[in-house]
Protein backbone atom coordinates (compact mmCIF):
# COMPACT_ATOMS: atom_id res chain seq x y z
CA UNK A 1 0.00 0.00 0.00
CA UNK A 2 0.65 4.22 -0.77
CA UNK A 3 2.33 5.43 2.86
CA UNK A 4 -0.15 7.33 4.36
CA UNK A 5 -1.24 10.87 3.48
CA UNK A 6 -0.18 14.10 5.38
CA UNK A 7 -3.47 16.32 4.08
CA UNK A 8 -5.82 16.15 6.81
CA UNK A 9 -8.86 13.88 7.42
CA UNK A 10 -11.40 17.08 6.42
CA UNK A 11 -9.19 16.87 2.81
CA UNK A 12 -9.57 13.08 2.22
CA UNK A 13 -12.37 11.97 -0.12
CA UNK A 14 -15.33 10.35 1.69
CA UNK A 15 -16.86 7.19 0.60
CA UNK A 16 -19.78 5.30 1.65
CA UNK A 17 -19.88 0.96 1.43
CA UNK A 18 -23.29 -0.16 0.73
CA UNK A 19 -23.97 -4.19 1.16
CA UNK A 20 -26.42 -6.09 3.18
CA UNK A 21 -25.11 -9.77 2.96
CA UNK A 22 -21.30 -11.40 3.63
CA UNK A 23 -19.89 -9.10 1.36
CA UNK A 24 -20.01 -6.40 4.68
CA UNK A 25 -17.31 -8.78 6.12
CA UNK A 26 -15.07 -8.61 3.17
CA UNK A 27 -15.56 -4.89 3.09
CA UNK A 28 -14.64 -4.44 6.96
CA UNK A 29 -11.22 -6.13 6.36
CA UNK A 30 -10.53 -4.09 3.23
CA UNK A 31 -11.71 -0.72 4.56
CA UNK A 32 -9.07 -1.00 7.06
CA UNK A 33 -6.40 -1.04 4.64
CA UNK A 34 -7.73 2.46 2.92
CA UNK A 35 -8.73 3.88 6.59
CA UNK A 36 -5.36 6.45 5.69
CA UNK A 37 -6.64 7.32 2.12
CA UNK A 38 -10.07 8.14 2.47
CA UNK A 39 -13.19 8.51 4.81
CA UNK A 40 -15.43 5.66 4.78
CA UNK A 41 -18.04 4.71 6.56
CA UNK A 42 -20.47 1.32 6.28
CA UNK A 43 -24.02 1.47 5.79
CA UNK A 44 -25.34 -2.12 6.05
CA UNK A 45 -28.50 -1.57 4.15
CA UNK A 46 -30.02 -2.14 0.59
CA UNK A 47 -31.93 -1.05 -2.62
CA UNK A 48 -34.92 1.13 -1.54
CA UNK A 49 -33.74 2.00 1.95
CA UNK A 50 -30.19 2.78 1.18
CA UNK A 51 -30.98 4.52 -1.60
CA UNK A 52 -33.94 6.98 0.30
CA UNK A 53 -31.21 6.76 3.22
CA UNK A 54 -28.26 8.11 1.02
CA UNK A 55 -30.60 11.09 -1.15
CA UNK A 56 -32.02 12.44 2.34
CA UNK A 57 -28.15 12.45 3.89
CA UNK A 58 -27.23 14.01 0.82
CA UNK A 59 -29.23 17.24 1.40
CA UNK A 60 -26.66 18.37 3.89
CA UNK A 61 -23.63 15.73 3.97
CA UNK A 62 -20.75 15.38 0.91
CA UNK A 63 -19.87 11.98 -0.02
CA UNK A 64 -17.63 11.91 -3.10
CA UNK A 65 -18.36 7.89 -4.02
CA UNK A 66 -20.55 5.07 -3.28
CA UNK A 67 -19.15 1.28 -3.41
CA UNK A 68 -21.93 -1.51 -3.75
CA UNK A 69 -22.00 -4.64 -6.03
CA UNK A 70 -24.42 -6.62 -7.78
CA UNK A 71 -28.15 -5.67 -8.18
CA UNK A 72 -27.53 -3.85 -5.34
CA UNK A 73 -24.87 -1.43 -7.07
CA UNK A 74 -27.17 -1.24 -10.09
CA UNK A 75 -30.39 -0.15 -7.93
CA UNK A 76 -28.57 2.59 -6.47
CA UNK A 77 -26.84 3.83 -9.55
CA UNK A 78 -30.20 5.17 -11.15
CA UNK A 79 -31.54 6.40 -7.80
CA UNK A 80 -28.98 8.55 -6.23
CA UNK A 81 -27.16 11.25 -7.91
CA UNK A 82 -23.37 10.49 -5.86
CA UNK A 83 -21.08 8.48 -8.47
CA UNK A 84 -21.61 4.55 -7.36
CA UNK A 85 -18.58 2.22 -8.11
CA UNK A 86 -19.95 -1.59 -8.41
CA UNK A 87 -17.36 -4.29 -7.19
CA UNK A 88 -17.19 -6.88 -10.14
CA UNK A 89 -15.96 -10.43 -9.73
CA UNK A 90 -12.93 -10.88 -11.87
CA UNK A 91 -12.48 -14.35 -13.89
CA UNK A 92 -10.10 -15.58 -11.44
CA UNK A 93 -12.81 -15.01 -8.84
CA UNK A 94 -15.35 -17.47 -10.63
CA UNK A 95 -12.21 -19.87 -11.30
CA UNK A 96 -10.93 -19.96 -7.51
CA UNK A 97 -14.83 -20.17 -6.63
CA UNK A 98 -15.60 -22.95 -9.13
CA UNK A 99 -12.79 -24.85 -7.53
CA UNK A 100 -13.81 -24.35 -3.84
CA UNK A 101 -17.47 -25.77 -5.01
CA UNK A 102 -16.47 -28.26 -6.83
CA UNK A 103 -13.98 -29.07 -3.40
CA UNK A 104 -17.29 -28.64 -1.19
CA UNK A 105 -19.36 -30.98 -3.48
CA UNK A 106 -17.07 -33.81 -3.11
CA UNK A 107 -18.38 -36.81 -4.61
CA UNK A 108 -22.41 -35.62 -3.85
CA UNK A 109 -24.72 -36.26 -6.75
CA UNK A 110 -26.01 -32.81 -8.85
CA UNK A 111 -24.63 -30.25 -10.63
CA UNK A 112 -22.95 -27.01 -9.32
CA UNK A 113 -24.81 -23.84 -9.42
CA UNK A 114 -23.42 -20.29 -10.73
CA UNK A 115 -26.44 -17.19 -10.16
CA UNK A 116 -25.10 -14.12 -11.81
CA UNK A 117 -26.56 -10.87 -11.77
CA UNK A 118 -27.70 -9.21 -14.82
CA UNK A 119 -26.43 -11.99 -17.66
CA UNK A 120 -25.22 -15.18 -17.60
CA UNK A 121 -21.49 -16.04 -17.95
CA UNK A 122 -20.95 -17.41 -21.63
CA UNK A 123 -17.08 -17.79 -21.31
CA UNK A 124 -17.86 -20.76 -18.29
CA UNK A 125 -19.71 -23.02 -20.86
CA UNK A 126 -16.65 -24.22 -22.95
CA UNK A 127 -14.50 -23.86 -19.16
CA UNK A 128 -16.67 -26.35 -17.63
CA UNK A 129 -16.61 -29.21 -20.87
CA UNK A 130 -13.10 -28.83 -20.88
CA UNK A 131 -12.59 -29.11 -17.14
CA UNK A 132 -16.17 -31.73 -16.69
CA UNK A 133 -17.83 -29.89 -14.85
CA UNK A 134 -21.34 -30.31 -14.49
CA UNK A 135 -22.66 -26.47 -14.42
CA UNK A 136 -26.07 -25.43 -14.56
CA UNK A 137 -26.11 -21.13 -14.70
CA UNK A 138 -28.92 -18.70 -14.15
CA UNK A 139 -29.25 -14.85 -13.87
CA UNK A 140 -31.15 -12.58 -12.25
CA UNK A 141 -32.11 -8.49 -11.92
CA UNK A 142 -34.30 -8.70 -8.40
CA UNK A 143 -34.26 -10.21 -5.44
CA UNK A 144 -37.13 -11.89 -6.63
CA UNK A 145 -35.52 -13.41 -9.76
CA UNK A 146 -32.78 -14.73 -7.43
CA UNK A 147 -34.52 -16.53 -4.97
CA UNK A 148 -36.48 -17.85 -8.38
CA UNK A 149 -33.47 -18.87 -9.85
CA UNK A 150 -32.32 -20.36 -6.36
CA UNK A 151 -35.32 -22.81 -5.91
CA UNK A 152 -35.21 -23.78 -9.18
CA UNK A 153 -31.70 -25.02 -9.04
CA UNK A 154 -32.81 -26.67 -5.65
CA UNK A 155 -35.31 -28.63 -7.40
CA UNK A 156 -32.65 -29.52 -10.36
CA UNK A 157 -30.26 -31.28 -7.62
CA UNK A 158 -27.85 -29.01 -7.80
CA UNK A 159 -25.47 -29.49 -4.91
CA UNK A 160 -23.84 -26.10 -4.79
CA UNK A 161 -24.41 -22.73 -5.60
CA UNK A 162 -22.03 -20.13 -6.29
CA UNK A 163 -22.89 -16.76 -5.91
CA UNK A 164 -22.51 -12.97 -4.97
CA UNK A 165 -23.77 -12.33 -0.86
CA UNK A 166 -27.48 -12.27 -1.32
CA UNK A 167 -27.30 -15.40 -3.82
CA UNK A 168 -25.36 -17.60 -1.26
CA UNK A 169 -27.84 -16.28 1.83
CA UNK A 170 -30.61 -17.32 -0.17
CA UNK A 171 -29.13 -20.78 -1.38
CA UNK A 172 -28.23 -21.48 2.25
CA UNK A 173 -31.46 -20.62 3.40
CA UNK A 174 -32.91 -23.07 1.14
CA UNK A 175 -30.31 -25.75 2.33
CA UNK A 176 -28.02 -25.52 -0.05
CA UNK A 177 -24.08 -25.13 -0.37
CA UNK A 178 -22.95 -22.29 -1.53
CA UNK A 179 -19.55 -20.15 -2.25
CA UNK A 180 -19.23 -16.78 -2.25
CA UNK A 181 -17.78 -14.92 -5.56
CA UNK A 182 -16.01 -12.22 -4.82
CA UNK A 183 -12.11 -11.87 -3.10
CA UNK A 184 -10.41 -9.26 -1.38
CA UNK A 185 -8.81 -8.59 -4.46
CA UNK A 186 -11.34 -7.70 -6.32
CA UNK A 187 -13.22 -5.48 -3.87
CA UNK A 188 -9.25 -3.79 -3.24
CA UNK A 189 -9.94 -2.96 -6.84
CA UNK A 190 -13.43 -1.12 -6.41
CA UNK A 191 -11.65 1.40 -3.47
CA UNK A 192 -8.75 1.91 -5.62
CA UNK A 193 -11.65 2.87 -8.72
CA UNK A 194 -13.53 4.86 -6.07
CA UNK A 195 -10.44 7.13 -4.91
CA UNK A 196 -9.82 7.32 -8.43
CA UNK A 197 -13.20 8.42 -9.20
CA UNK A 198 -13.17 11.06 -5.89
CA UNK A 199 -9.71 12.55 -7.18
CA UNK A 200 -11.14 13.04 -10.88
CA UNK A 201 -14.02 14.63 -9.36
CA UNK A 202 -12.71 17.12 -7.17
CA UNK A 203 -10.04 18.28 -9.68
CA UNK A 204 -13.00 18.94 -12.31
CA UNK A 205 -14.73 20.74 -9.58
CA UNK A 206 -11.19 22.59 -8.93
CA UNK A 207 -11.01 23.33 -12.67
CA UNK A 208 -14.44 24.88 -12.76
CA UNK A 209 -13.89 27.42 -9.65
CA UNK A 210 -10.70 28.30 -11.79
CA UNK A 211 -8.19 26.55 -9.61
CA UNK A 212 -5.59 23.94 -10.25
CA UNK A 213 -5.12 21.15 -7.16
CA UNK A 214 -1.71 18.81 -7.67
CA UNK A 215 -3.04 15.34 -8.13
CA UNK A 216 -2.96 13.17 -4.84
CA UNK A 217 -2.03 10.45 -6.88
CA UNK A 218 1.48 10.33 -8.33
CA UNK A 219 1.48 9.29 -12.08
CA UNK A 220 3.25 6.07 -11.00
CA UNK A 221 0.89 4.96 -8.75
CA UNK A 222 -2.21 5.79 -11.20
CA UNK A 223 -4.34 2.73 -10.89
CA UNK A 224 -5.06 0.75 -13.76
CA UNK A 225 -9.20 0.67 -14.67
CA UNK A 226 -9.15 -1.86 -17.86
CA UNK A 227 -9.94 -5.23 -17.30
CA UNK A 228 -10.88 -8.49 -18.71
CA UNK A 229 -14.66 -6.91 -18.84
CA UNK A 230 -13.65 -4.61 -21.47
CA UNK A 231 -12.76 -7.78 -23.44
CA UNK A 232 -16.60 -7.47 -25.00
CA UNK A 233 -17.91 -10.01 -27.87
CA UNK A 234 -20.08 -13.61 -27.38
CA UNK A 235 -18.34 -14.91 -30.39
CA UNK A 236 -16.77 -18.09 -29.55
CA UNK A 237 -13.12 -16.74 -30.41
CA UNK A 238 -13.74 -13.70 -27.86
CA UNK A 239 -14.57 -16.04 -25.03
CA UNK A 240 -11.54 -18.57 -25.74
CA UNK A 241 -9.57 -15.24 -25.18
CA UNK A 242 -11.24 -14.39 -22.48
CA UNK A 243 -10.46 -17.95 -20.94
CA UNK A 244 -7.15 -17.63 -22.53
CA UNK A 245 -6.29 -14.61 -20.69
CA UNK A 246 -7.32 -15.60 -17.01
CA UNK A 247 -5.34 -18.96 -17.71
CA UNK A 248 -2.40 -16.72 -18.62
CA UNK A 249 -2.33 -14.71 -15.89
CA UNK A 250 -2.21 -17.18 -13.02
CA UNK A 251 1.14 -17.77 -14.70
CA UNK A 252 4.50 -15.68 -14.58
CA UNK A 253 6.07 -16.64 -17.82
CA UNK A 254 6.63 -13.95 -20.98
CA UNK A 255 3.29 -13.26 -22.94
CA UNK A 256 3.48 -12.84 -26.59
CA UNK A 257 0.45 -10.89 -27.91
CA UNK A 258 0.16 -11.17 -31.99
CA UNK A 259 -2.49 -9.00 -34.10
CA UNK A 260 -3.10 -6.68 -36.26
CA UNK A 261 -3.00 -3.21 -35.44
CA UNK A 262 -6.46 -1.82 -33.78
CA UNK A 263 -7.12 -5.10 -32.02
CA UNK A 264 -6.37 -4.60 -28.65
CA UNK A 265 -3.64 -6.31 -27.84
CA UNK A 266 -2.63 -3.52 -24.81
CA UNK A 267 -6.21 -3.86 -23.64
CA UNK A 268 -5.67 -7.92 -23.73
CA UNK A 269 -2.50 -7.40 -21.55
CA UNK A 270 -3.58 -5.06 -18.67
CA UNK A 271 -6.65 -7.83 -18.58
CA UNK A 272 -3.69 -10.26 -18.14
CA UNK A 273 -1.85 -7.90 -15.44
CA UNK A 274 -5.54 -7.36 -13.45
CA UNK A 275 -6.10 -10.73 -13.77
CA UNK A 276 -2.78 -11.73 -11.96
CA UNK A 277 -1.76 -11.86 -8.51
CA UNK A 278 0.39 -8.76 -9.38
CA UNK A 279 -2.63 -6.61 -9.46
CA UNK A 280 -3.52 -7.84 -5.45
CA UNK A 281 -0.78 -5.37 -4.40
CA UNK A 282 -1.25 -2.66 -6.81
CA UNK A 283 1.70 -3.35 -8.49
CA UNK A 284 2.82 -1.29 -11.71
CA UNK A 285 1.67 -1.73 -15.08
CA UNK A 286 4.06 0.05 -17.42
CA UNK A 287 3.64 0.54 -20.85
CA UNK A 288 5.65 1.51 -23.95
CA UNK A 289 5.81 1.35 -27.73
CA UNK A 290 9.22 0.41 -28.99
CA UNK A 291 8.18 1.90 -32.38
CA UNK A 292 7.57 5.28 -30.96
CA UNK A 293 10.97 6.25 -29.47
CA UNK A 294 14.22 7.07 -30.95
CA UNK A 295 16.38 4.64 -30.99
CA UNK A 296 18.92 7.00 -29.05
CA UNK A 297 16.63 7.53 -26.36
CA UNK A 298 15.26 3.86 -26.05
CA UNK A 299 17.59 2.36 -24.48
CA UNK A 300 17.84 5.16 -21.52
CA UNK A 301 14.06 4.38 -21.38
CA UNK A 302 14.19 1.08 -20.76
CA UNK A 303 17.52 0.20 -19.08
CA UNK A 304 17.65 3.83 -16.81
CA UNK A 305 21.03 6.25 -17.23
CA UNK A 306 23.31 7.48 -14.43
CA UNK A 307 24.27 10.46 -13.89
CA UNK A 308 26.60 12.22 -16.72
CA UNK A 309 25.97 8.69 -18.63
CA UNK A 310 25.86 10.77 -22.19
CA UNK A 311 25.10 14.81 -23.04
CA UNK A 312 21.92 15.65 -22.00
CA UNK A 313 21.72 12.90 -19.29
CA UNK A 314 19.55 13.91 -16.56
CA UNK A 315 21.31 15.06 -13.27
CA UNK A 316 21.25 12.53 -11.03
CA UNK A 317 20.75 9.60 -13.03
CA UNK A 318 17.46 8.29 -14.47
CA UNK A 319 15.64 5.02 -13.45
CA UNK A 320 14.65 3.33 -16.58
CA UNK A 321 10.84 1.59 -17.29
CA UNK A 322 12.32 -1.93 -16.04
CA UNK A 323 12.80 -0.32 -12.66
CA UNK A 324 9.45 1.60 -12.94
CA UNK A 325 7.54 -1.83 -13.25
CA UNK A 326 9.51 -3.41 -10.80
CA UNK A 327 7.10 -5.93 -8.77
CA UNK A 328 4.73 -5.70 -11.92
CA UNK A 329 4.18 -5.73 -15.63
CA UNK A 330 5.88 -4.18 -18.45
CA UNK A 331 4.49 -3.94 -21.49
CA UNK A 332 6.70 -3.88 -24.98
CA UNK A 333 4.47 -2.97 -28.13
CA UNK A 334 5.39 -3.40 -31.10
CA UNK A 335 8.50 -5.15 -30.08
CA UNK A 336 9.28 -6.40 -33.79
CA UNK A 337 10.30 -2.76 -33.78
CA UNK A 338 13.06 -2.86 -31.34
CA UNK A 339 16.95 -2.36 -32.70
CA UNK A 340 19.01 -5.27 -32.82
CA UNK A 341 22.05 -3.37 -30.65
CA UNK A 342 19.17 -3.03 -27.22
CA UNK A 343 17.19 -6.79 -28.43
CA UNK A 344 20.50 -8.23 -26.95
CA UNK A 345 20.26 -6.09 -23.85
CA UNK A 346 16.71 -7.01 -23.63
CA UNK A 347 17.01 -10.72 -23.91
CA UNK A 348 20.72 -10.28 -20.93
CA UNK A 349 17.68 -8.24 -18.55
CA UNK A 350 14.96 -11.24 -19.00
CA UNK A 351 17.65 -14.35 -18.25
CA UNK A 352 19.75 -12.62 -15.37
CA UNK A 353 16.34 -10.67 -13.71
CA UNK A 354 19.00 -7.80 -13.14
CA UNK A 355 19.10 -4.67 -14.88
CA UNK A 356 21.85 -2.68 -15.66
CA UNK A 357 21.45 1.77 -16.26
CA UNK A 358 23.85 2.89 -19.15
CA UNK A 359 27.12 4.26 -17.75
CA UNK A 360 26.00 2.43 -15.05
CA UNK A 361 28.32 -0.53 -13.12
CA UNK A 362 26.06 -1.89 -10.54
CA UNK A 363 22.89 -4.22 -11.51
CA UNK A 364 19.64 -3.77 -10.31
CA UNK A 365 17.66 -6.68 -9.54
CA UNK A 366 14.16 -6.66 -10.67
CA UNK A 367 10.93 -8.51 -10.63
CA UNK A 368 9.25 -7.65 -13.87
CA UNK A 369 6.72 -9.62 -16.19
CA UNK A 370 7.15 -8.99 -19.62
CA UNK A 371 4.31 -9.16 -22.04
CA UNK A 372 5.43 -7.89 -25.42
CA UNK A 373 2.85 -7.34 -28.73
CA UNK A 374 3.36 -7.07 -32.38
CA UNK A 375 1.95 -6.49 -36.04
CA UNK A 376 4.04 -8.51 -37.62
CA UNK A 377 4.96 -11.36 -38.34
CA UNK A 378 8.30 -12.04 -35.68
CA UNK A 379 9.10 -15.31 -36.64
CA UNK A 380 9.65 -13.77 -40.65
CA UNK A 381 11.61 -11.08 -38.77
CA UNK A 382 13.86 -13.98 -37.42
CA UNK A 383 14.49 -15.58 -40.49
CA UNK A 384 15.31 -12.43 -42.24
CA UNK A 385 17.75 -11.54 -39.27
CA UNK A 386 16.37 -8.59 -38.37
CA UNK A 387 15.13 -9.90 -34.69
CA UNK A 388 16.87 -12.30 -32.50
CA UNK A 389 16.08 -16.12 -32.25
CA UNK A 390 16.98 -16.82 -29.13
CA UNK A 391 14.77 -13.29 -27.79
CA UNK A 392 11.96 -14.55 -29.57
CA UNK A 393 11.78 -17.90 -27.80
CA UNK A 394 12.65 -15.93 -24.61
CA UNK A 395 9.14 -13.30 -25.01
CA UNK A 396 7.05 -16.33 -26.28
CA UNK A 397 6.39 -18.70 -23.56
CA UNK A 398 2.95 -18.16 -23.95
CA UNK A 399 1.55 -16.96 -27.33
CA UNK A 400 -1.52 -15.08 -28.00
CA UNK A 401 -2.96 -14.51 -31.28
CA UNK A 402 -6.16 -11.79 -30.87
CA UNK A 403 -8.85 -12.60 -33.63
CA UNK A 404 -9.38 -9.65 -35.88
CA UNK A 405 -13.36 -7.95 -36.06
CA UNK A 406 -13.66 -9.46 -39.44
CA UNK A 407 -13.36 -13.02 -37.86
CA UNK A 408 -16.11 -12.46 -35.31
CA UNK A 409 -18.72 -10.75 -37.05
CA UNK A 410 -21.71 -11.11 -34.67
CA UNK A 411 -19.74 -9.09 -32.14
CA UNK A 412 -19.41 -6.07 -34.67
CA UNK A 413 -23.44 -5.36 -33.92
CA UNK A 414 -23.21 -5.71 -30.03
CA UNK A 415 -19.82 -3.37 -30.12
CA UNK A 416 -20.98 -1.06 -31.99
CA UNK A 417 -24.12 -0.44 -29.89
CA UNK A 418 -22.15 -0.11 -26.92
CA UNK A 419 -19.36 1.99 -27.91
CA UNK A 420 -21.97 4.06 -29.46
CA UNK A 421 -24.39 4.52 -26.58
CA UNK A 422 -21.29 5.63 -24.71
CA UNK A 423 -19.86 8.43 -27.65
CA UNK A 424 -23.70 10.21 -27.51
CA UNK A 425 -23.09 10.02 -23.38
CA UNK A 426 -20.00 11.86 -23.79
CA UNK A 427 -22.16 14.38 -25.94
CA UNK A 428 -24.90 14.66 -23.68
CA UNK A 429 -27.23 12.68 -26.52
CA UNK A 430 -29.68 10.13 -25.96
CA UNK A 431 -29.80 7.11 -28.15
CA UNK A 432 -32.89 6.05 -29.97
CA UNK A 433 -35.00 3.80 -27.67
CA UNK A 434 -34.96 1.75 -31.09
CA UNK A 435 -31.13 1.47 -31.69
CA UNK A 436 -30.77 -2.18 -31.80
CA UNK A 437 -33.58 -2.57 -34.11
CA UNK A 438 -31.94 0.27 -36.90
CA UNK A 439 -28.49 -1.66 -36.12
CA UNK A 440 -29.84 -4.93 -36.90
CA UNK A 441 -31.37 -3.59 -40.06
CA UNK A 442 -27.39 -2.20 -41.01
CA UNK A 443 -25.69 -5.92 -40.42
CA UNK A 444 -25.42 -6.49 -43.94
CA UNK A 445 -23.10 -3.01 -44.45
CA UNK A 446 -21.40 -3.84 -41.21
CA UNK A 447 -20.46 -7.43 -41.51
CA UNK A 448 -19.94 -7.06 -45.51
CA UNK A 449 -16.82 -4.62 -44.63
CA UNK A 450 -13.57 -6.29 -43.67
CA UNK A 451 -12.46 -3.87 -40.77
CA UNK A 452 -9.03 -2.85 -41.72
CA UNK A 453 -8.64 -0.77 -38.60
CA UNK A 454 -10.70 -3.35 -36.08
CA UNK A 455 -12.08 -2.41 -32.64
CA UNK A 456 -10.40 0.81 -33.27
CA UNK A 457 -11.67 1.37 -36.33
CA UNK A 458 -15.17 0.73 -35.57
CA UNK A 459 -14.96 3.13 -32.45
CA UNK A 460 -13.72 5.99 -34.78
CA UNK A 461 -16.75 5.27 -36.56
CA UNK A 462 -18.95 5.65 -33.90
CA UNK A 463 -17.51 8.69 -32.94
CA UNK A 464 -18.50 10.08 -36.17
CA UNK A 465 -21.83 8.97 -36.12
CA UNK A 466 -22.66 10.34 -32.58
CA UNK A 467 -21.88 13.66 -33.89
CA UNK A 468 -24.29 13.31 -36.60
CA UNK A 469 -26.63 11.96 -34.68
CA UNK A 470 -26.63 14.49 -31.88
CA UNK A 471 -27.13 17.31 -34.50
CA UNK A 472 -29.80 15.64 -35.56
CA UNK A 473 -31.64 13.48 -32.77
CA UNK A 474 -34.40 12.59 -34.92
CA UNK A 475 -32.62 11.07 -37.86
CA UNK A 476 -32.75 6.94 -38.10
CA UNK A 477 -29.81 5.05 -38.08
CA UNK A 478 -30.23 3.75 -41.33
CA UNK A 479 -27.79 1.92 -44.22
CA UNK A 480 -28.36 5.12 -46.29
CA UNK A 481 -27.51 7.20 -43.49
CA UNK A 482 -24.52 5.34 -42.33
CA UNK A 483 -22.92 5.09 -45.49
CA UNK A 484 -23.47 8.97 -45.60
CA UNK A 485 -21.70 8.82 -42.58
CA UNK A 486 -18.91 6.66 -43.80
CA UNK A 487 -18.68 6.00 -46.94
CA UNK A 488 -16.05 2.95 -47.20
CA UNK A 489 -18.57 0.90 -45.53
CA UNK A 490 -19.52 0.40 -49.35
CA UNK A 491 -15.67 -1.21 -49.89
CA UNK A 492 -17.23 -4.04 -48.55
CA UNK A 493 -14.21 -6.88 -47.85
CA UNK A 494 -11.08 -6.85 -48.51
CA UNK A 495 -9.51 -8.84 -51.20
CA UNK A 496 -7.66 -11.92 -49.52
CA UNK A 497 -3.78 -10.52 -50.23
CA UNK A 498 -5.57 -7.65 -48.52
CA UNK A 499 -6.84 -9.81 -45.12
CA UNK A 500 -3.50 -9.29 -43.05
CA UNK A 501 -3.70 -5.67 -43.17
CA UNK A 502 -2.34 -2.04 -44.46
CA UNK A 503 0.96 -3.25 -43.00
CA UNK A 504 2.46 -5.57 -45.50
CA UNK A 505 2.67 -2.32 -48.45
CA UNK A 506 5.74 -0.57 -48.99
CA UNK A 507 6.10 2.38 -46.70
CA UNK A 508 7.25 4.40 -49.72
CA UNK A 509 4.16 3.86 -51.82
CA UNK A 510 2.02 4.99 -48.96
CA UNK A 511 3.76 7.72 -48.10
CA UNK A 512 3.41 8.70 -52.01
CA UNK A 513 -0.30 8.04 -52.22
CA UNK A 514 -1.01 10.44 -49.49
CA UNK A 515 1.26 13.37 -51.05
CA UNK A 516 4.24 13.12 -48.87
CA UNK A 517 2.13 13.46 -45.37
CA UNK A 518 4.15 11.21 -42.89
CA UNK A 519 1.45 11.74 -40.16
CA UNK A 520 -1.27 10.11 -42.83
CA UNK A 521 0.66 7.29 -44.01
CA UNK A 522 1.97 6.58 -40.85
CA UNK A 523 -2.12 6.24 -39.41
CA UNK A 524 -2.77 4.19 -42.13
CA UNK A 525 0.26 1.49 -41.72
CA UNK A 526 -0.83 1.66 -37.72
CA UNK A 527 2.50 2.68 -37.01
CA UNK A 528 4.59 5.61 -35.98
CA UNK A 529 5.82 8.39 -37.55
CA UNK A 530 9.20 7.05 -35.53
CA UNK A 531 8.77 3.15 -37.44
CA UNK A 532 7.55 5.02 -40.18
CA UNK A 533 11.23 6.83 -40.96
CA UNK A 534 12.92 3.45 -40.10
CA UNK A 535 10.79 1.54 -42.99
CA UNK A 536 11.45 4.46 -45.44
CA UNK A 537 15.14 4.34 -44.20
CA UNK A 538 15.04 0.72 -44.87
CA UNK A 539 13.06 0.71 -48.40
CA UNK A 540 16.56 2.88 -49.43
Amino acid sequence: MDSPRTSSTSDKPIIWTVSVSRLSALFRDITVEYDHLASIEPLHIGFDEAATYIRERLATEHCDVVIAAGSNAAWLKSRVSVPVVAARASGFDVLQALTRARKLAGNAPGAIGVVSYGALLPELAEFAAGFGLDLVQRSYVTQEDARAAVDELKALGVAVIVGAGSVTDLAEEAGLRAVFLYSAASIRQAFDDALELARLTRLEVDRSRGRSRTSSTPPDKQRLRRGLNDLRGDSPAMQQLRQTVVLYARSPSTVLIEGETGSGKELVAQAIHRESPRRDANRPFVAVNCGAIAESLLESELFGHEDGAFTGARRGGHAGLFEAANGGTLFLDEIGEMPLSLQTRLLRVLEEREVMRVGGTRPVPIDVRVISATHCDLEARVRDGRFRADLFYRLAVLRLALPPLRARVQDIAPLLEWSLKGALAALDARPHPNLLAELKACTPLLTGYAWPGNVRELRNLTERLALFLAAEPLQALTPGFMLSVAPELARGAAPADAAAGPTQESATAVLARFGGQRDLAADHLGISRTTLWRRLKAEG
